[in-house]
């Protein structure tokens, strides 16, 4: 009589297979360090992006009040330029639902609140060289600070956005209940971001001129100025570029008041994911060596 051991294989099991595994488990670790990096030093982030606000107008007359004003006249402008200056039979259709000014200024809002926490995360070491040579300072808040930093000139304007839309059309849609996973979204994606540059910069200063650069031609590969439907060369530019992702994700939003860019949302909130995840776990190999540069 003979007995028949059970086959045993070691072929994975259905579903995600052995090779992701290891993948995502290393971005989970990622996401959860950054997650404790906010809690354990949120006062001190705090802290230092509320001080980044107040001494960046220090010493002017009006003072903080530039804060508001700056993005307050950057909004108005565009809305007095196109709505009252360059009239044009634009909108009040189910593709296109608001006017002109609306549309430029959903996608504009957010991209230069993107190029403002890379201008500023591009110096976040350098100019902190004091406090990146105290060891026991945690410098990965620097980076951080800069982001948070710069989201309040962005919502400044996306509350002048708001009153624009609200005076014209007399309503909101409901797709801007959506801002606060939208700007989550961003603050993790521009985190990663910010972390990458402000390591890299003490390395090759020249990135900071990239970062100008980028922010004077990038708005021409955005589908900021763009009204759709768009010829397929530009369609194909639009899709390299990683920033475009988000910009349609806010038009979505604060314009379209519809998902009108499905694939859009799926690549935003995976590169918001990975893209802190990589940052940081490249910041923390870095930051080991940035201070002898610096």
């Amino acid at each position: 009589m003979s007995s028949t051991l059970p086959h045993s294989t070691n072929e994975p099991s259905a579903g995600l297979s052995p090779s992701r595994l290891p993948l995502i488990g290393w971005v989970a670790r990622a996401l959860l360090d950054f997650a404790r990096l906010l809690r354990e030093h949120r006062l001190l982030i705090f802290e230092m992006t509320r001080r980044a606000l107040v001494d960046q107008h220090a010493g002017q007359v009006l003072g903080r009040i530039w804060a508001v004003c700056h993005p307050l006249m950057f909004a108005g402008i565009y809305i007095l330029v196109f709505a009252f200056v360059f009239k044009s039979q634009f909108g009040g259709t189910a593709d296109l639902p608001l006017d002109r000014p609306a549309f430029i200024l959903a996608g504009l809002v957010p991209w230069l609140g993107m190029i403002r926490s890379m201008s500023l995360s591009a110096s976040s070491l350098i100019s902190g060289s004091n406090l990146v040579k105290q060891v026991v300072f945690p410098i990965e808040v620097l980076p951080v600070k800069d982001v948070l930093a710069s989201f309040f000139g962005q919502l400044v304007s996306l509350l002048a956005l708001v009153v624009y839309v609200l005076a014209k059309y007399g309503e909101l849609s409901f797709s801007y209940l959506w801002l606060p996973v939208l700007l989550v979204m961003q603050f993790a994606f521009l985190c990663g971001v910010a972390f990458v540059l402000s390591a890299l910069t003490p390395f090759f200063r020249d990135l900071r001129e990239l970062v100008t650069v980028f922010a004077q031609i990038g708005i021409f590969t955005l589908p900021i100025i763009f009204v759709p439907p768009v010829s397929p060369v530009v369609e194909a530019v639009l899709h390299i570029n990683p920033f475009s992702y988000p910009v349609w994700c806010y038009q979505d939003a604060l314009f379209y008041g519809r998902i009108d860019h499905p694939l859009a949302w799926g690549v935003f909130a995976g590169m918001s994911l990975i893209g802190v995840a990589v940052g940081l776990r490249v910041f923390q190999r870095m930051k080991i060596i940035v201070g002898n540069v610096l």
